[in-house]
């Protein structure tokens, strides 16, 4: 039988393994016995809905933050195409760093000082995701207050907001819930509470990270890609820090659920990264298809099955080889190919220089062609 464990985090991506003998006692030294087909069945059935899940919802939510920053006048964050050609150099530094650090110290404090970092981290994401959610169920008889949080710098004639926060007595409730789940996490390491922190931080991440256009997210993926590749088939350092870093930045679910219910040890795992780097891409196309105004989602959709069938093609590679296989060598292709030849089917290949935010500059040039479209029509 195979266990897949996965990791994506500052760099990381992920690691997939499998034992080489289902009759082994053992799975990759770790002395868990092999799971039944029907565990391993559930288990990669599990991780597959639960990374559709946040590309789903956080493409959605993308969509609905893109329209608040234009209706506010928000400046906007977006990866440029320098951003996305160091991103893998950056990712491989701190791969190498986190491995340099996990040989010379020791690992306990390492994941200690982790750990308490994305408890931090993780509590903020569940109250950004859930907050509506749990709002909604707080009783009537909690009273609606509103709260602002000011921190302003200079005196009455010129002064600065470095902090002007906004929170209802609502949102405190969220956050004390949100607080008590991480608790639960960093004391317990409960699967199901990671999996809680896991898909928080894939969804706002596939929210909020945004791709300006369709090449800087192409040079991304490439980019990843090749990165993925030399670290795991190249050399042993993905893996040697896969195994010792503990922290909510993978989805797990065991495989021997069926045996041993909610206190079941032998889990598949898929890293973050997997889901989120795909994942900004298809929220591009989305909105993509929202700047075309035809009423459908066809570019999301086609790139989103492609995106499925890539993590179907991952768990059968891996199978069948019984060898490590980076997820990006199949979501890489998959989510890339999809769009373009749709594109050149359709007649879009021109529309796909779309871009979220276009400069200052580029929007005057567009708006001058249309008028003077406009002119010759009037004529």
């Amino acid at each position: 039988m195979a266990e897949v464990e996965e990791v994506a985090a500052l760099g990381l991506e992920n690691v997939t393994q499998g034992s080489l003998n289902d009759s082994q006692a053992a799975v990759n030294g770790t002395g868990k016995v092999p799971s039944t087909p029907e565990g391993m069945a559930l288990a990669y059935g599990s991780l597959v809905v639960m990374a559709l899940l946040p590309i789903l919802c956080g493409s959605f939510r993308s969509v609905k933050h893109q329209q608040q920053q234009k209706a506010s006048g928000e400046k906007v964050d977006t990866m440029t195409s320098k951003d996305a050609a160091m991103f893998p150099l950056i990712a491989s530094g701190a791969l190498f760093s986190l491995y340099i650090i996990f040989t010379v110290f020791s690992k306990d404090y390492i994941n200690l000082l982790l750990s308490s970092y994305f408890f931090i981290l993780g509590v903020l994401a569940l109250s950004h995701v859930f907050g509506p959610i749990i709002s909604g169920l707080v009783p009537a008889s909690v009273p609606f207050e509103t709260y602002h949080l000011y921190l302003l710098r200079g005196d009455k004639e010129k002064k600065d907001y470095l902090i002007n926060y906004g929170f209802t007595s609502y949102d405190l409730v969220c956050m004390v819930v949100c607080s008590i789940l991480g608790v639960w996490y960093l004391l317990k390491k409960h699967w199901i509470a990671n999996n809680l922190l896991g898909l928080a931080f894939a969804v706002n991440g596939v929210e909020l990270l945004h791709l300006n256009n369709i090449q800087t997210g192409a040079l991304l993926l490439v980019g990843l890609f090749i990165y993925d590749i030399f670290w795991v088939f190249g050399t042993n350092v993905m893996v040697t820090v896969a195994k010792s870093f503990e922290a909510p930045i993978k989805l797990v679910f065991p495989q021997d659920l069926l045996e041993k219910g909610l206190e079941a040890d032998n889990f598949a795992m898929l890293g973050l990264g997997d889901i989120v780097i795909p994942g900004i891409f298809i929220a591009l196309l989305l909105r993509f298809d929202h700047s075309l105004k035809r009423g459908s989602y066809t570019y999301f959709k086609v790139t989103f099955a492609a995106y499925f069938a890539g993590l179907l093609m991952t768990i059968f590679v891996m199978h069948v080889f019984k060898h490590a296989q980076p997820a990006l060598l199949y979501l890489v292709p998959a989510c890339l190919s999809a769009p373009v030849l749709l594109a050149l089917i359709k007649g879009d290949f021109k529309a796909l220089q779309y871009e979220d935010h276009p400069s200052q500059e580029e929007g005057e040039e567009k708006e001058a062609i249309e008028d003077k479209k406009a002119g010759k029509k009037d004529k």
